[in-house]
């Protein structure tokens, strides 16, 4: 063979497709560059051919070259071989798929067991056209109880006709012979018929060798492999049996050379080695006529090799192992699974560039910058192309090369050739040219990208700038913790350096951390102030904190945003002081308004005289950046939707938001300084008086458990749903909560009935810890926190899992630039992006004004009356009200916008039945108003008509564009309607053009982009909470209200589609007069509720009373006696023996029950075989008497009577199965019932 130059330019062709099949062994032969005949490698110290280590399959040393295409080791990819076996054997790979096959073809014939004529054939073909795996299940399904080939007895009727000399002509092509059934054990296939079936000389069962299958499969026609949905071009079902084994090139197997001693060779290598030598000792013993046994067993052997080969992890096989003892690692191990090739070597490997240290706090940082350590930038380098305008800079830091930090590793030249500078003896003679590349070490400024694993979400990896900094941790803000979950605990991270500047740009314009600051998950910060900046701020900001002169001053210099104007001092005598909230309000950036309370505000406080001006100074007031009222704590500053940081974000940009976390954390920290405070284990101890408290409501609780058991145990409880709601609340408040349940359970004793040494009564914990704990209780305590370890580690295993699947479901999903979101295959799944198109980062909480007001208050708020001059003079210029009042068009406008308000509003209480809204008060002072409301109403219709999120005239575009619009334009209406904006708001025109300009844009803002991947945010907003979730519930173990799977468990069953759930309920609303009627409502109930005999029998007991009619029972006497007066009893069919259950009257009128539903439910079990009688529903007591009946004698009977059961025992059997299998309401699987 003529060896190739390596340096050959062959024509590249564009893949158009890419087509999957079966090696056939003619295809292995054709690709292949020789046969491998000898299990030797090596040959006089050299690479034998036609062994092991073939030259023509590839490369073997880095200075040798490939004898097939004479490619060095970076440039020849390897070569296969092939290996003619001497019998054929199964691919273990694909036993299942020929176990179908050969139970869809007849064992003799091979033809299709069915008639291909048959319509439900035609049917599954065409409807299968693209899908052949499904087509080949539907056609399994309809061979695999078929016991005979198409032409046989079992269609006789069908397919056989009488023919021109009166004999049978079969129709079908079947040879009409009976089949085996097929059984997989381990790697072989047994085939085994019914006993007879056959009268020629069959054995009834026999090894099915890979020789005789693949007879079968040869002989299967084209147009049968296409029913079976394969196509004979690339797959046919004989190629899945291996008469030529393709063996890999050198490059999957290479052997590892250790220094000073052989090569060890691959496993792969030793497996192939061991495949030849009993392909070799197989025929051998072929030519040499050994017996047939031995032949079996060399086959056997060569079948084992061949699978392990493949799969080492077959189950009821012996694992091939190496002479030490370590399994091998087959082709199937290679690839599967984490470690393996695609997930391990593809999807996600590892990578250069990287760095990893333990993260430390740094509060002077800005909130995207991160500290790194000099040793790691002088090791991590950029390759920046030399340019006219950095080639001095550049030549500059070649000069100190890679010893001096900053300076350069490598130099690569425009040919590719690279100088390594660590080694050039004088790195300055070196003379930079525009177009090389200079691999500088990180400097100030760079864009990395920083990580923490677990990566959860997308903000568990941003971009931050680099800072070098002295000593060996990566430094970064207090408040950029949270979306990583890091902590400084030990905690370490990993730092990425980008190599292009393509890379910088994506990082920088999608990654960077101010661009994160507000989650898309929860539409609410994702970083808040933490820490001590976090307990500074709401000490500065209380109200008797002043700042003198010199500290103020200080204080500005570490403002970085102050523009060199000093506030006007609070107090100007006996000498200057600024209050904390001055000092604040210089920090807030911008003119931003916001409105929220301190974390100890009074709720009553909102609506009583002191809604403005707080006496606790709870009410946090933001009036265009100044700090006019409240504390400030973390619902201000912290990580709620809707606080400051929020506002800041969304009203003047990511940029200016980032600027402002890391100007609180400066300035506050600088004040935190000069406040001296401490705290010690003394600040933990309580006063008296709170201690008698917390011993009171301990003993109080105790108290109200222990007259609930007592009624129990006295029956004064009933075991009614609505009293189960009316104890929820001191179960749940009193006992569950502080009892200690273990893996859903109460704690459980031991053998000796003593849980402990010493003694306890398995209860409450009592004392707190800095008290100290019992030995008890510390016990206990030692449980919980050993529960609580376990529970950690399996659920991060359970919800990685979920996280993964979730991804691996919806990574494709994203929005299109036609505004449809779309997966890859282009299958929309919605119209518009969460049917609003609105990008959850923009969307905000807002609440609905018309919603809450009472139909008077409604009308007072939203109705413009023209004809009542007296309230239009409050708010309108009598130029206004008269041009108002003459304009029949103004009329008709402001009656259909109170109208449309109408409308919205019963909407609106239809969407959300039981929300809640805040309404807000007039604003006191009184200014006259010249904003026509004929101008509001015609801007809100013209902004209503502006805010399209479905373009289109067609109907679904139409109704769609109603949907996604339709909250937020009730919401418009309702906040800018005519009235409010002359009572409330006070607007002028310029104001008001001014505010729909500004909500148009916001709006245009908030629609999601396109690009945007939000299957994969989905799964990650679904999979980060899901770790913070807790495994189990257990707390509500024995509330029926509470008894429900929750948390990680329920999560499981919604995703896996679970059929079987652990804790089905339902919640069911009532219509018409049940939903209205509460004794209607519970008629329902008891009808839907599974009740059982058992639950309102009081009392049973079995009695010998002979005389049906004279009972020895003093209180059943008077009833019987009358019940027994009618003549259509038979006294003698009668048992001595009787059965009476007395039943319980509170039970019985709670479940809604009479006797004779009973008795008719009885008999229904149990019909002539049981006389029943009982007693009115009015009865003092309520009985059921119960005699088994006999049949009457006939001449049979003496002969029964020898295995009959006596009655009092079958009695006692009848009874038992009563109680707990008669079912007396309608639903058995309704176990309990709760009415709310």
């Amino acid at each position: 063979m003529a060896l190739v130059g390596i340096d050959f330019r062959a024509p590249l062709r564009e893949v158009k497709r890419v087509q999957f099949g079966i090696l056939g062994p003619d295809e292995i032969k054709r690709m292949s560059v020789g046969e491998i005949e000898f299990p030797e490698i090596y040959e006089n110290g050299k690479p034998k051919k036609g062994g092991l280590m073939d030259p023509r399959q590839g490369v073997i040393d880095r200075r040798g070259r490939c004898m097939t295409c004479a490619g060095n080791l970076a440039d020849c990819p390897g070569h296969f071989a092939h290996l003619e076996l001497a019998r054929p054997v199964f691919h273990v790979g694909f036993l299942a798929k020929i176990l179908k096959i050969l139970r869809c073809v007849c064992f003799y014939c091979s033809k299709l067991l069915l008639d291909k004529d048959n319509q439900r054939i035609k049917e599954i073909i065409r409807k299968t056209q693209g899908n052949p795996r499904r087509r080949l299940t539907l056609i399994y399904d309809m061979c695999k109880s078929k016991i005979v080939c198409d032409g046989g007895n079992e269609l006789e009727s069908q397919t056989m006709e009488d023919g021109d000399d009166g004999e049978k002509v079969i129709k079908a092509g079947g040879c009409g012979r009976y089949q085996p059934s097929y059984r997989r054990t381990g790697i072989d296939i047994n085939a085994e018929w019914k006993k007879n079936v056959n009268e020629d000389t069959q054995e009834r069962k026999i090894f099915l060798t890979a020789e005789r299958a693949l007879e079968i499969f040869k002989q299967i026609s084209d147009e049968d492999c296409l029913i079976l949905g394969m196509d004979p071009r690339f797959a046919r079902p004989d190629w899945m049996i291996c008469t030529v084994l393709p063996v890999p090139p050198l490059a999957v197997r290479p052997a590892v050379v250790t220094f000073g001693s052989a090569r060890n060779q691959d496993d792969l290598t030793h497996k192939l080695s061991d495949i030849i030598k009993t392909n070799i000792q197989l025929r051998n013993n072929e030519a040499n006529g050994a017996a047939a046994h031995v032949l079996a067993d060399d086959v056997k052997l060569l079948q084992y090799h061949v699978a392990t080969l493949v799969d080492n992890c077959i189950p009821g096989l012996p694992t091939a192992t190496q002479k030490g003892g370590r399994p091998l690692k087959s082709i199937k191990q290679r690839l599967k699974g984490k470690e393996g090739r695609i997930r391990g070597n593809l999807m996600g490997k590892r990578v250069d560039f990287s760095a990893r240290t333990v993260i430390t706090a740094d509060p002077n940082l800005p909130i995207d910058t991160v500290g790194v350590p000099r040793t790691i930038a002088q090791n991590l380098t950029f390759p920046e192309i030399v340019t006219p305008f950095n080639i001095d800079k550049l030549q500059e830091l070649v000069n100190r090369g890679d010893s001096q930090y900053p300076g350069a590793k490598y130099i690569i030249r425009e040919n590719g050739a690279r100088v390594d500078l660590r080694y050039h003896p004088r790195a300055a003679d070196l003379h930079l040219q525009p177009g090389y590349r200079v691999e500088r070490h990180m400097r100030d400024g760079d864009i990395i990208v920083f990580n923490r694993q677990p990566t959860l979400h997308k903000m568990s990896m941003m971009g931050h700038r680099v800072k070098i900094l002295p000593w060996s941790t990566f430094r970064m803000n207090l408040s950029v913790t949270t979306p990583y979950n890091a902590d400084f605990d030990g905690d370490e991270m990993n730092l990425h350096l980008p190599q292009s500047l393509e890379t910088r740009a994506e990082i920088e314009e999608i990654a960077m951390v101010p661009r994160h600051l507000i989650t898309p998950q929860s539409n609410k910060p994702v970083m808040g102030i933490v820490q001590d900046t976090l307990c500074a701020v709401r000490m500065m900001t209380k109200r008797d904190v002043y700042i003198d002169y010199p500290r103020m001053m200080d204080l500005l210099m570490y403002l970085p945003s102050w523009e060199g104007k000093v506030p006007q001092p609070a107090i100007m005598k006996p000498k200057a002081l600024w209050t904390g909230k001055q000092l604040f309000s210089l920090i807030i950036p911008g003119n931003v308004n916001v409105l929220r309370t301190h974390s100890t505000h009074p709720d009553d406080e909102d609506s009583g005289p002191y809604k403005w001006i707080s006496p606790g100074d709870t009410k946090v007031l933001v009036e265009h950046g100044e700090l006019i009222s409240g504390i400030v704590c973390s619902r201000t500053v912290g990580r709620s939707a809707g606080n400051l940081l929020h506002v800041v974000a969304l009203e003047l940009g990511h940029e200016v938001a980032a600027k402002f976390y890391s100007h609180i954390q400066t300035v506050i920290n600088a004040w935190l300084i000069g406040e001296g405070h401490t705290i010690g284990i003394g600040d933990t101890i309580a006063d008296q008086a709170t201690y008698r408290d917390i011993q009171d409501t301990i003993r109080k609780a105790k108290l109200d458990v222990i007259d609930v058991i007592e009624k129990a145990h006295n029956d004064d409880l009933e075991p009614t749903p609505g009293r189960v709601v009316l104890r929820k609340s001191l179960f749940q408040n009193s006992t569950i909560s502080n009892q200690w349940w273990f893996l859903g359970r109460k704690v459980l004793k031991l053998t000796s009935l003593r849980l402990l040494l010493v003694w306890v009564n398995r209860t409450l914990k009592r004392n707190s810890y800095l008290a100290g704990l019992t030995p008890a209780e510390f016990f206990f305590h030692a449980m919980g926190g050993r529960e609580g370890l376990i529970d950690t580690a399996v659920k991060t295993a359970e919800t990685g899992y979920i996280q993964r699947r979730l991804i691996k479901a919806m990574e494709s999903v994203m929005v299109n630039y036609d505004g449809t979101v779309r997966n890859s295959l282009a299958q929309m799944i919605q119209l518009r992006y969460g049917e609003d198109g609105l990008d959850g980062m923009w969307v905000e909480n807002q609440s609905m004004p018309t919603m809450k007001p009472t139909n008077m208050l409604f009308e007072r708020d939203f109705k413009n009356d023209l004809s009542d001059e007296k309230s239009l003079r409050k708010f309108y210029t009598e130029d206004l009200i008269r041009e108002l009042q003459n304009s029949p068009e103004a009329t008709k406008e402001l009656e259909a916008e109170f109208q449309q308000l109408e409308e919205d509003r019963r909407l609106l209480r239809k969407i959300f039945p039981t929300a809640f809204s805040y309404v807000s008060e007039t604003i006191p002072f009184s200014k006259v108003s010249s904003l026509s409301p004929l101008h509001v109403i015609e801007g809100v219709k013209k902004l209503s008509k502006r805010l399209i999120i479905v373009s289109g005239e067609d109907k679904i575009s139409k109704q769609a564009q109603y949907n996604a619009t339709l909250l937020m334009n009730i919401l418009i209406r309702s906040t800018l309607c005519s009235k409010k904006m002359a009572s409330t708001h006070k607007l002028n025109m310029e104001a008001f053009d001014w505010l729909i300009g500004e909500i148009e844009t916001k709006f245009q803002q908030a629609i999601a982009q396109p690009g945007e991947m939000v299957g994969a945010l989905a799964a990650q907003s679904l999979g980060e909470p899901a770790t913070q979730m807790t495994l189990n519930t257990f707390h509500y173990a024995g509330v029926s209200a509470k008894n429900v799977t929750l948390g990680v468990p329920r999560l499981k069953e919604i995703i896996n589609v679970s059929k079987q759930l652990k804790t089905p309920s339902l919640t069911v609303f009532l219509q018409g007069a049940a939903a209205k009627d509460a004794e209607k409502a519970k008629d329902v109930l008891c009808k839907l509720e599974h009740t059982t005999l058992k639950k309102v029998v009081s009392n049973t007991a079995i009695y010998y009373d002979p005389d049906p009619k004279n009972t020895c029972i003093e209180e059943d006497e008077e009833w019987v006696s009358i019940f027994y007066e009618m003549a259509d009893f038979d006294p003698s069919r009668a048992s001595p023996w009787v059965l009476r259950l007395e039943l319980d009257r509170k039970r019985m009128t709670d479940k809604k029950l009479s006797m004779e539903h009973i008795a008719d439910k009885i008999q229904q079990g149990f019909g002539d075989d049981l006389n029943v009688i009982y007693t009115d529903d009015n009865a003092d007591k309520l009985v059921f008497r119960l005699r088994i009946t006999n049949q009457p004698s006939d001449k049979n009977a003496e002969i029964e009577q020898v295995d009959k059961m006596e009655d009092d025992v079958f009695l006692r059997c009848i009874e038992s199965n009563m109680l707990s299998d008669l079912t007396l309401q309608v639903i058995s699987y309704i176990l309990f019932n709760i009415l709310s």
